[in-house]
């Protein structure tokens, strides 16, 4: 039988890279700001919650919008926006994908910039209910690996990678006895985000089918 697991923090990402870099985004954006604030008022924002970062690369410059209560990043710069949400599940990924599309919508409207392909990541750092978690790593170690010394290994870590796919297996270092998925995807512009939501669910039941565990939800 599966082992039993639970997921006490977990995280979703996707960064949207531009067709062509938008300059004017460093420079006068508040308009732009303006209205991603408006059309956020379903959730409550404050100008508090918005964040002007100066620091860093070019491409890392821009403004970031936070919803505390939501767990929620969106940010914009000249390159590239990236919507970022903890405390993830599937249980909320309508809602969360309806304040992506208003986080999106709003800003692209505004700023008329056009989005390339969509890059997610979701990560989660899994608690195996019973058995230790090295007992899950184990089969993906190659023995002749596992053989280089006569005890065993303490943790173990694999990313493996494809043209637009990569999974990363380790050991967590957030939680005790824990384990650290990461499913990254990328996705063609055109996709909608209710098909981008069913492919990364199918993604992440095959690597538990494969991992040989399974969420405890009671």
């Amino acid at each position: 039988m599966p082992e039993l697991v639970t997921i006490p923090i977990s995280f979703f990402e996707v960064t949207f890279d531009y067709l062509h870099p938008d300059l004017k985004l460093l420079g006068d954006r508040s308009s732009v700001v303006q209205g991603i604030f408006e059309a956020l008022q379903p959730w409550s924002p404050t100008v508090d919650n918005i964040e002007v970062r100066t620091a860093g690369k070019t491409s890392e410059q821009g403004v970031s919008f936070k919803l505390p209560l939501k767990r929620v990043t969106f940010f914009f710069g000249a390159a590239h926006c990236t919507f970022t949400r903890d405390a993830v599940d599937w249980l909320t990924a309508e809602e969360t994908i309806e304040i992506l599309d208003v986080f999106v919508t709003s800003f692209t409207l505004l700023s008329s910039v056009e989005l390339a392909s969509k890059k997610t990541a979701i990560g989660l750092h899994i608690q195996p209910k019973t058995a230790p978690f090295i007992n899950v790593l184990k089969p993906f170690v190659a023995p002749q690996l596992a053989a280089l010394e006569r005890d065993p290994f303490k943790t173990m870590a694999i990313i493996v990678r494809w043209d637009q796919r990569r999974v990363t297996l380790d050991g967590s270092g957030s939680l005790a006895n824990g384990l650290f998925l990461k499913l990254e995807r990328e996705f063609h512009s055109t996709i909608s985000y209710n098909e981008m939501a069913q492919q990364l669910k199918k993604d992440e039941e095959e690597l538990f089918a494969i991992m040989g565990i399974e969420e405890d939800i009671t």
